[in-house]
Parts: C-alpha cells; sequence; structure tokens
C-alpha cells in the first residue's frame, strides 16, 4: 500500500515538474499574444518583439530543457539567468505584458539554478525591471519616487523569496519523506529476509527438538523394555538350564511378553505425543508407586516411595518428566548398581516439585559419567532443562548413587466449563 502511494506521488511531482518547465514557454506566448492584440504599433515593431520572444523561448529552451547538465554548473547558470533578464528588460521595453507575465520566469529561474546571494540578486534585478517597466521608466530624481520605486522593488524581492523559500523547504521534506520511505521499505525487506530465516532456523529448531523428543521417548520405551525383555529372557534360560521348576522359567517368559506389550503401548503413545500409560488414570504419586512396584517385582530389588508435601495435579509435561526420570534412573539401577534396595521421594513444595532417588549400590564417579555418560542420563538432563529445572547427581564408588531432579510447580490448567 505505501508503495501504490508513493508511485502516485512520484507521477504527480514528475507531472508538477514538466508543469513548470514548460510555465516560462506559456507566459511567453500569453505576453506576446497581449502584446500583439493591445498594443498600436507597426507591423515591424510586432515583427521585432516575435523575433525577440523566439529567441527568449530558443535560450530557455537551449540552457534549460536540452542541456539537463549545465545546471549543475554555477558559472554557466549565472550567464543563462544574465541572458535571461537581459532579454526580459529588452521585452519588456517592447510591451509592459512582458514585465507583467514573463518577468515571473526570472523570479523562478533566479531562486531555482543560482546560488545564495545571487539568488537575491537576480530577483531584484528582475523586479527592477518589472517595476520600471510598469511605472514607465525609471523614478524622478526626487527621495520620494525613489524611496516609492525602492519600497516596490523591495516588496517584490521580499515576496518572492518568501514564498520561494517555503516552496524550497516544503521540497526538502517532501525529499526527506521519501528518503524515509525508501528507508523503510528497505528495512521492510530486510526485515521479511530475517523473517524468513527465523523461520527456517525455527523450523529446524523444531525437527531438531522433535527429533531429541523422540530419541529420548525411545530410549525410555522402546530401549528400556527390550533390555527387561532380555533380562528377564535371560533369567528364563539359565532357570531352564539349571533344571529349576517349570514355574520358574514361565514366570520369567511371562514378564518378557508383559513387557514387550507395555513397551509397543508405551511406543505407540510416544509416537502420538500422548502420556504414558500409569499417568493416563493415576496421580503422578501413585504412577510412581506403580513404577517402582513393577521395576521391584521384575529386579526382586525393594523400592519405596515417599510423598511429602500437598499432593496436587501438575502440568502434564510435569509430571511426565519426573516419571520419566524415575524409570531412568531405576533402569540405571537395574543395570549398573547392583544394589539391595532404592528409595523415591516425591516431594511437592510450593514453588517446586521434586524428585529423589537413591540407592545403596556400588555408585561411580560422576565426573567421568559427565565427559563420557550414555544417553540416559543424557535424557534425564535435557528433559528437566527443558522446563528450566535442575538435575543433581551425587556419588561415589561404593556409596551408592542420588539422582534428584527439581522442576518448577506448574498447575495443571482447570478445564473450563
Amino acid at each position: 500500500m505505501t508503495t501504490v502511494a508513493g508511485e502516485r506521488l512520484d507521477r504527480w511531482e514528475r507531472r508538477l515538474e514538466r508543469l513548470m518547465a514548460g510555465v516560462p514557454y506559456l507566459l511567453l506566448a500569453i505576453s506576446t499574444t497581449l502584446s500583439w492584440l493591445t498594443g498600436d504599433t507597426s507591423w515591424a515593431h510586432r515583427l521585432v518583439t516575435l523575433g525577440l520572444a523566439a529567441l527568449a523561448a530558443a535560450w530557455i529552451w537551449v540552457m534549460t530543457a536540452r542541456r539537463a547538465g549545465w545546471t549543475s554548473n554555477g558559472t554557466m547558470m549565472a550567464g543563462y539567468v544574465t541572458g535571461l533578464v537581459v532579454l526580459i528588460a529588452v521585452l519588456s521595453t517592447r510591451g509592459v505584458w512582458f514585465a507583467g507575465f514573463f518577468a515571473f520566469t526570472g523570479y523562478l529561474h533566479s531562486w531555482q539554478y543560482l546560488k545564495g546571494r545571487w539568488r537575491f540578486a537576480g530577483v531584484t534585478a528582475t523586479a527592477a525591471i518589472s517595476i520600471t517597466a510598469y511605472s514607465g521608466g525609471l523614478p524622478e530624481a526626487t527621495p520620494s519616487s525613489i524611496l516609492t520605486y525602492l519600497f516596490f522593488v523591495a516588496a517584490i524581492v521580499a515576496v518572492v523569496s518568501l514564498f520561494s523559500f517555503l516552496g524550497e523547504v516544503t521540497n526538502e521534506r517532501s525529499a526527506e519523506r521519501k528518503r524515509m520511505v525508501t528507508r523503510l521499505e528497505e528495512a521492510m525487506r530486510e526485515n521479511a529476509g530475517l523473517h524468513a530465516q527465523l523461520l527456517i532456523q525455527a523450523r529446524e529448531a523444531g525437527v531438531l527438538d522433535e527429533r531429541q523428543r523422540m530419541a529420548g521417548e525411545i530410549h525410555d520405551t522402546l530401549a528400556q523394555g527390550l533390555t527387561g525383555i532380555i533380562t528377564q529372557l535371560q533369567a528364563a534360560v539359565h532357570a531352564t538350564e539349571a533344571g529349576e521348576n517349570p514355574a520358574e522359567w514361565r514366570r520369567h517368559i511371562d514378564n518378557a511378553t508383559r513387557l514387550a506389550r507395555e513397551s509397543l503401548a508405551e511406543a505407540r503413545r510416544s509416537v502420538h505425543a500422548v502420556g504414558p500409560g500409569p499417568l493416563e488414570s493415576a496421580q503422578l504419586p501413585d504412577a510412581l508407586a506403580e513404577v517402582a512396584a513393577e521395576w521391584s517385582g521384575l529386579n526382586a530389588v525393594r523400592a519405596d516411595l515417599t510423598t511429602t508435601g500437598t499432593v496436587r495435579p501438575m502440568h502434564p509435561e510435569v509430571e511426565v518428566t519426573l516419571l520419566r526420570t524415575a524409570q531412568e534412573a531405576l533402569a540405571n539401577v537395574a543395570k549398573h548398581a547392583r544394589a539391595n534396595r532404592v528409595g523415591l521421594t516425591l516431594s511437592y513444595m510450593e514453588d517446586l516439585v521434586t524428585l529423589d532417588v537413591r540407592d545403596d549400590g556400588a555408585g561411580f564417579d560422576p565426573e567421568r559419567v559427565r565427559d563420557g555418560g550414555g544417553f540416559g542420563l543424557t535424557s534425564m538432563s535435557r528433559r528437566v532443562s527443558r522446563l528450566a529445572g535442575t538435575l543433581e547427581i551425587e556419588s561415589e564408588p561404593g556409596g551408592g548413587t542420588a539422582i534428584s531432579a527439581s522442576v518448577p510447580a506448574i498447575p495443571r490448567e482447570t478445564p473450563r466449563v
């Protein structure tokens, strides 16, 4: 819309420039016509006047219309205005109409093509010629006549200078607005380019974030499920080789089958960005208790959950993050800790919800894990960081491990009725 308005203004300015370029010829034609129609002169006098008018038109045309490059040459333009003023003076002696109409060209071009004080010199000379022509000659050598003559000349110079100056200011403001519009359009084009670049970056960031989410979900569902299945199948093979009761290896096979079904269901939920199954119909403490009990039954390790504070519904992302952290921590205990007991503590505070998972297992060096740890701790850290939370790990060889995840206590939104 701005571009359309700007183009319309440009067209008007070009039309105005063409109109102003034609004004001198129009004024000259009017002056010549009125001089022919009203003057009581001979044909020879009229033809000479017509020839001088043609010379004036040719002078303007040669110096301005056809030689636009000359307008930047101060000396050339001073010569042009001088010649123009002389022609106005000569024509004004042929008829007062030239002083009344064509003399306006002297004011216009003096201000347009001259610089500094020379503008006022050109305007003053033209005004003096006009007043002299209207008065029928130079003033009488009396103070009153001279003062009257100078007053009218000064008045014309003041009026012409004032309106010319206002026109110049208007043109400068118009030029400044055009420059501002040009800069604004450039800024808009640049902003459009930056916006497109930001959209691309946001799309790439979204793709990366989704890849990380899927990687975390696959690790938390399929990888842990497959690990549990493999563990149960290995236990079934050992039970068979050891000649144990068929009920024992059948129990391991049943556990592996159940883990496979649960892992498949969780994988489908992850693909469709649906919350974990334990949270579907239970609060977070109950879901954690279910996860801990199931893990304890599969790994024959005692796992106890303690809840402190006032239990209240949290935002789904908060609950999913804490549940996945608990699952990953328990999976690490099963794979590495060789622990006899695991304690989980869920604490509801005013601004935070904290989950602590402690075991009495083998422990490890946290610094070595940070330098080259597996995907499990990285996945937990990313999940917690995504909610502006913190994940702390305390452990030492032979001293067990404590993992603490703290996230903001963002309440669950109440559905609007």
